[in-house]
């Protein structure tokens, strides 16, 4: 049988049909006067044939387990992670590849920020630890207001290991230190490149750390330490990708 949650939010369930990942078992609509913000949603139901149910927004709230259902919620499969060997192996000489990894980032609203910022600015593919990270749930695509449904998520056992292995696909592995000397902005970020953002409090373990090519940090003012994991990551990606495109 197949496992199945709820996608909840009118940006998740949509971008679940667009994306045509996730095998869709039921929608659930709630009955309201505003129900023209739902008709593309119940209009691609009709076309696939997938049976909606009408709620109310209190039924709703226990079936997804969440009040910031907007009105919509999907039954649907899991979350198709991609397998890291394909991920490597699709990988072609010559392209000037972004990836984005994510050294034990627990929060899921920190992993949907990083999951939004990295579709717009083109990172190819996504990496998380199998362990002490956040798992792309549906808290996670409602955050991320369905980015997640789009992009290509890998989950490895071990970080260090993944590292290596992208440094012989011609990587340079860059990562988020805020104690480094060299900032973004100094450094060449226009080539084959990973970045390596690390959890919320401790940043990236020491030992992936020593596996990166060279630390950048983001200068600030003020008097706050650090910036979270989702703004550092913005940060870094849009720099980047300015370099990349501008």
């Amino acid at each position: 049988m197949m496992k199945t949650e709820i996608l909840y939010g009118i940006h998740p369930v949509f971008e679940a049909f667009k994306a045509g990942r996730r095998k869709f078992s039921e929608i659930y609509i709630v009955n309201e006067k505003d129900s023209k913000r739902f008709e593309k949603i119940s209009g691609l139901a009709r076309e696939r044939h997938i049976p909606v149910r009408v709620v109310n927004s209190q039924q709703l709230q226990g079936i997804s387990g969440s009040d910031l259902h907007q009105g919509v919620g999907a039954r649907v499969g899991e979350y198709p992670f991609a397998a890291f060997d394909d991920f490597l192996i699709d990988i072609q000489p010559g392209n000037n590849d972004f990836l984005l990894l994510l050294d034990n980032v627990v929060d899921p609203h920190n992993l949907g920020a990083l999951v939004r910022t990295a579709l717009c600015v083109g990172v190819r593919g996504i990496i998380i630890t199998k362990d002490r990270s956040a798992s792309p749930t549906p808290a996670v695509s409602k955050a991320s207001a369905g980015a997640l449904e789009h992009v290509m998520l890998c989950k490895v056992t071990n970080m260090v290991e993944t590292i290596k292995e992208i440094k012989e696909k011609g990587f340079w592995v860059v990562g988020m230190d805020a104690g480094a000397e060299k900032t973004v902005f100094s450094c060449e970020l226009g080539d084959r490149l990973a970045i390596v953002i690390g959890g919320e409090g401790k940043g990236i373990r020491p030992l992936v750390k020593t596996n990166c090519d060279f630390l950048v940090s983001i200068p600030q003012k003020g008097s706050i330490s650090s910036l979270n994991a989702s703004v550092a990551g913005a940060v870094v990606m849009y720099e980047a990708f300015r370099q990349r495109n501008y």
